[in-house]
């Protein structure tokens, strides 16, 4: 059954879940990207504020929903009178008998609004403190969160927050959100630090409420500097919650140039036995961020690390502020070293002291020796090691004269195979600088007694000597034909190729002859393969050749499939083979992969394989081929544009076939969505999927972003939209979901706005409905909504919701203008509703309450009478109610004056007939 809206009704445990998330989240509905959330347009916030007034509480919802839904940014840029919306807002929320989700999405817009929700944040505060408990917390929570977007908000309410979060009445959590209000102090805020300290020093309060409003205080800077000291104070203080002091030493060390100042404090707090672990862990760990400012402690840094007494768990953090000190550090490699050796200090010590030589500089390659002597020494764990290696890694060029240490160590096989790696990446790094060493290298590739991932690397140091790499080219690939060595390695390897960039050119030949070669395994050659696709046009004098691969049955399939992208990346060349390319496609013996890679090739190639479109649809209505190569196919004929519209009955065919899984055919679906308003033509087989389909999967979700997607030139096409939302045969919230396309199009004349409001009417249809995606596009509310939304809100629609589409009531008295004026609309209405008689009957009902209540003069008489006719016409029974008026409207003229309350009294005894002139 119809559930009425004239009264409100219990809030869903569906919608309750659902608000909240909304709030907590500000997320724009489903129909809307994350990365993109929609732009409002001043007729939308229009029709926004009207809704704000209907009397129905899912209405406001929505409407709220929507001002929660924007950026604030792109709300405050449009919106011309922010003070008038947070007026609204600020009224919902004080209204005592208005529903608590109402007030909570109020609160949650007003954080919306910017400056002009700025001076509501004490209402917020009371609303959030709710003493009774009669707000529940799954409301309170995403208000608190919205506050925190008025954080730069007049600096005059930090005292209200702080009184607010520190009283033990309010939830928790809500506490503990409003105090992340506190969050970017600007400088006019700098005179509540003091009070804020001595807030966090307060015992009283919860220590999670202290921890979050501390944290607020984390991007103080600069600001914070006059009140560096009271901070300090807190650092040093037992009694102090760890939690607040280890934030107090972030603060700190977050001063800028200030911060230096702190660091013999920070150090002394680090080796304090008596200070909480945490607090000294959180105090070497500030260190890091003071980069260059540590350099005249590291000294002091360098001696917390090697004591013992020192707790363990400290000392890696402190070593980790010797890693950025970069040149700053070099007095000090000799320490440093011996860290590195040390092997009694933790191993993520040594290796921070490792990555620590490693960022010296030119100061530190006199110190390279000892690193490498350090990576042979078995005595040392393989870990530290390793990390001493990658040190040498990021030298680049500085290394270049210690290649053949490098190179000795490649070749020791006492070495561990991932230290020797790593000497291996170093080597590769410095690029064209081993040209020198060119023979040695390629003397290791050659080895083989040598470690198989050794020469890996080899070759891949040999594939980045730029020009003198390309005499190379016939070792590695000899090198991946070894079949002795592992197929991994030889896969990694293969990647040399593609390092060789424009000097491959000349061994072309060798390489299409080498993937085709079946004595070598398939995983390399696919890797070699891959090599080939990004020769551009470059490699146009081979695209018979690769043509000739793509086609040729005895080649494995995944070797063919690269050869069509490497076609495909071919320009101009590829297009005498798109017959061959279509063939291919067409060609059931074919596997299947290598088809989907052609179909593929036909998108890229775009509009040069428009004449070859008959072909492609015959592809997509072929239900004997595979799945994947008909939604290829589909969206090949898509990404046509205007030659591929013509075929939309096929493409729409293979949407709605449910034999074929609902992602692959997403995938076509998707197609539409990415050429978004380039192809608005698409919209009937868009109406039509929707239309005969019972939605299922990716598929529809695809579809509906599809719609979503068309914008403004889809305003041809909106009598056409308008028949489909009228199509009662369709699913609701389908329809829902298309009327809502309709807002990124445009604002709806007064004769298009009758059909959505005609859906109100619709029976068995929930208040506040879901599926999948297209979330809550369906109830009585919702369409009563978008009504007010896609129209503007303007005076007519408002007007015109007072009395018809479930009003939460209606007017009980009308003066002569308003009530003239009204029955004009509904004439005008009426006129446009001749095909809607659902919205006719109400609009019949509701001419049969509007003309008794004024007092009509003779000029009205040709209004009425019309009115009459319409009714007459219709078989309304209302006909004889407005028949009367115009009968006692004619006793008037004649003398007779007839009150609206008299003439109520004489309709409930009999109705006269019509007088006869």
């Amino acid at each position: 059954m119809l559930k009425t809206i004239h009264k409100t009704q219990p809030f869903s445990p569906f919608f309750i879940f659902l608000f909240s998330l909304l709030l907590t989240l500000h997320l724009a509905l489903p129909w809307v990207s994350a990365e993109e959330p929609p732009k409002p347009q001043p007729w939308q916030i229009d029709g926004i504020i009207a809704a704000l007034d209907d009397g129905h509480d899912y209405v406001k919802l929505y409407a709220l929903d929507r001002l929660i839904a924007y950026d604030p940014l792109d709300l405050q840029a449009v919106v011309e009178n922010p003070d008038y919306i947070a007026q609204k807002a600020a009224n919902l929320l004080q209204d005592q008998t208005a529903d608590l989700f109402i007030r909570g999405g109020a609160a949650a817009a007003l954080g919306n609004l910017g400056e002009a929700g700025i001076s509501y944040i004490p209402l917020i505060l009371n609303f959030l403190q709710d003493e009774d408990e009669t707000v529940p917390s799954n409301i309170r929570d995403p208000v608190a969160y919205a506050l925190s977007n008025l954080r730069e908000a007049d600096a005059s309410y930090i005292p209200l927050i702080l009184n607010f979060i520190q009283d033990k009445t309010v939830d928790l959590r809500v506490r503990k959100s409003v105090a992340y209000a506190l969050g970017n102090l600007e400088e006019d805020s700098a005179q509540y630090i003091p009070e804020i300290l001595n807030f966090i020093q307060n015992e009283t309060v919860d220590s999670e409420v202290r921890d979050s409003t501390v944290r607020a205080l984390g991007d103080l800077r600069e600001v914070g500097v006059p009140y560096a000291p009271e901070i300090a104070s807190i650092l040093q203080d037992n009694t102090v919650d760890s939690r607040v002091r280890s934030w107090a030493a972030r603060i700190l060390l977050n001063l800028g140039e200030d911060s230096a100042q702190y660091i013999p404090l920070i150090l002394n707090i680090i080796q304090d036995e008596t200070v909480d672990l945490n607090v000294r862990e959180s105090a070497a760990g500030a260190l890091i961020n003071l980069r260059e400012e540590t350099a005249p402690y590291i000294s002091e840094i360098i001696n917390i690390i090697q004591n013992k007494t020192v707790d363990e768990q400290v000392h890696p953090w402190a070593a980790r502020a010797l890693d950025n000190l970069g040149e700053k550090a070099t007095p000090y490699i000799p320490e440093i070293v011996n860290i590195l050796q040390d092997e009694t200090l933790d191993e993520q010590v040594r290796g921070s002291a490792a990555e620590a030589l490693g960022n010296l500089g030119k100061a530190g390659v006199q110190y390279i020796p000892e690193i490498l002597n350090f990576l042979q020494d078995e005595t040392v764990d393989s870990v530290v090691r390793r990390q001493a290696a990658e040190a040498l890694v990021n030298r680049g060029e500085i290394g270049v004269q210690y290649i053949p240490e490098i190179l000795n160590i490649l070749q020791d096989e006492t070495i561990d195979q991932p230290i020797r790696g790593w000497m291996a990446r170093a080597l590769e790094n410095l690029g064209e600088t081993n040209v020198k060493y060119a023979p040695e290298i390629a003397d290791i590739l050659q080895d083989e007694t040598v470690d198989a991932q050794v020469r890996g690397w080899a070759a891949l140091a040999l594939s980045n000597l730029g020009e003198a790499s390309t005499q190379y080219i016939p070792l590695i690939l000899n090198f991946l034909q070894d079949e002795t060595v592992d197929v991994q390695v030889r896969t990694w390897a293969a990647e040399a190729l593609e390092n060789l960039g424009k000097f491959r050119f000349p061994y072309i030949p060798e390489m299409l002859n080498f993937i085709q070669d079946k004595t070598v395994d398939l995983d390399v050659r696919v890797w070699a393969a891959r090599a080939l696709q990004n020769l551009g046009e470059v490699g146009a004098p081979y695209a018979s050749k690769i043509a000739n691969i793509l086609q040729n049955e005895t080649v494995d399939s995944v070797v063919r499939r690269s050869a069509a992208s490497t076609l495909i990346n071919l320009g101009e060349a590829a297009i005498p083979y798109i017959p061959e390319i279509v063939n291919i496609v067409q060609d059931k013996t074919v596997d299947s992969v290598v088809r989907r890679s052609a179909a593929y090739a036909l998108i890229s190639l775009r509009e040069a394989a428009i004449p070859y479109i008959p072909e492609i649809a015959n592809l997509v209505q072929d239900e004997t081929i595979d799945d994947e190569v008909r939604s290829w196919a589909a969206t090949a004929l898509i990404s046509f544009g205007n030659f591929g519209v013509s075929y939309s009955p096929e493409i729409l065919s293979f949407l709605k076939d449910k034999t074929v899984d609902s992602y692959v055919r997403s995938w076509a679906a998707r197609a539409l969505v990415n050429r978004g308003e380039t192809d608005a033509q698409y919209i009937p087989l868009i109406l039509n999927f929707f239309q005969y389909t019972t939605v299922d999967g990716e598929v529809g979700d695809s579809m509906a972003d599809a719609l979503m997607s068309l914008g403004k030139s889809a305003v041809p096409y909106i009598p056409e939209i308008l028949k489909f939302i009228e199509n009662e045969t369709v699913d609701n919230p389908i329809r829902g979901f298309a009327a809502y396309a309709l807002v990124n199009v445009r604002k709806l004349d007064l004769n298009e706005i009758v059909v959505i409001l005609n859906n109100i009417y619709e029976p068995n249809q929930s208040d506040f409905g879901q599926w999948r995606s297209l979330t809550y596009f369906t109830g009585e509310s919702y369409w009563r909504f978008l009504t007010y939304l896609l129209s503007g809100g303007t005076d007519e629609v408002k007007t015109l919701l007072k009395w018809v589409g479930s009003p939460e009531s209606i007017p009980t008295a009308l003066n002569y203008e308003d009530g003239k004026k009204t029955l004009e609309l509904f004439l005008q209405v009426w006129d446009n509703a001749q095909d809607l008689p659902r919205l006719q009957k109400d609009l019949a009902e509701k001419i049969a309450v509007v003309t008794p209540l004024v007092s009509w003069q003779s000029q009205d008489r040709d209004l009425l009478q019309r009115h009459y006719n319409n009714l007459k016409a219709g078989n309304f029974p209302q006909a004889d109610t407005v028949e009367s008026v115009i009968q006692d409207l004619r006793s008037t003229k004649r003398g007779v004056k007839i009150s609206p309350s008299d003439w109520k009294s004489r309709n409930q005894t009999k109705q006269s007939p019509l007088d006869k002139d």
